[in-house]
């Protein structure tokens, strides 16, 4: 099983005007970590940033400045798929992981289309994705963990013990890993 645990940090929370200024990933093969991936880009909409995302992440505009084009971050992703994924092959597909992955997956799919992809990132992943928000509502429902003030990444992980600097996307999907295989062993 291939799995490609990722989190993007963004200029904002709209996949069809914000863009990712970082992309964090963990690529594992059948259970152990094969690559690491942690890049940031230059947004091209300098127009659509949020000034809040900016905030939440920690970083100006000034910062953003000295990122490598985006075009390269898009060159680094697709290097790294394209190591791991025959993406002619229906079978060999990413599971796609991470917390309110559906997010990050926009976001990536939304970059990979800007990027001149009219397919996206669908020739390397599968689509039915790990995602530990989802586990943590089924854990509660089922009485396996006490319910937590929110489903946040970083309530979470306090909850499980999991180290985290969240809003950065290495951390956070380092965390989110962490967590999702803690939860799964809630299923055995």
């Amino acid at each position: 099983m291939k799995i490609l645990y990722f989190d993007v940090e963004t200029t904002g929370r709209d996949p069809k005007v914000n863009e990712i200024i970082q992309f964090a990933a963990i690529v594992e093969v059948d259970g152990e970590v094969v690559e690491e991936a942690n890049w940031f880009a230059q947004p091209t909409r300098w127009d659509c940033i949020e000034e809040d995302a900016l905030e939440v992440i920690g970083k100006t505009r000034e910062e953003l400045e000295t990122y490598p084009p985006a075009s390269a971050l898009m060159d680094g992703i697709r290097s790294l798929f394209d190591a791991y994924i025959d993406k002619y092959d229906k079978t060999d597909k990413f599971y796609p992981a991470g917390h309110n992955v559906q997010f990050d997956l926009d976001f990536l799919q939304a970059f990979w289309k800007q990027h001149g992809d009219e397919y996206g990132t669908g020739s390397y992943q599968n689509w039915r994705s790990l995602d530990s928000r989802v586990l943590a509502h089924f854990l509660i429902a089922a009485g396996k963990i006490p319910e937590p003030e929110n489903i946040k990444l970083e309530t979470l992980c306090t909850q499980f013990g999991i180290p985290i600097d969240a809003h950065d996307a290495m951390s956070d999907i380092t965390a989110t890993r962490e967590l999702i295989k803690r939860m799964l062993t809630y299923f055995k």
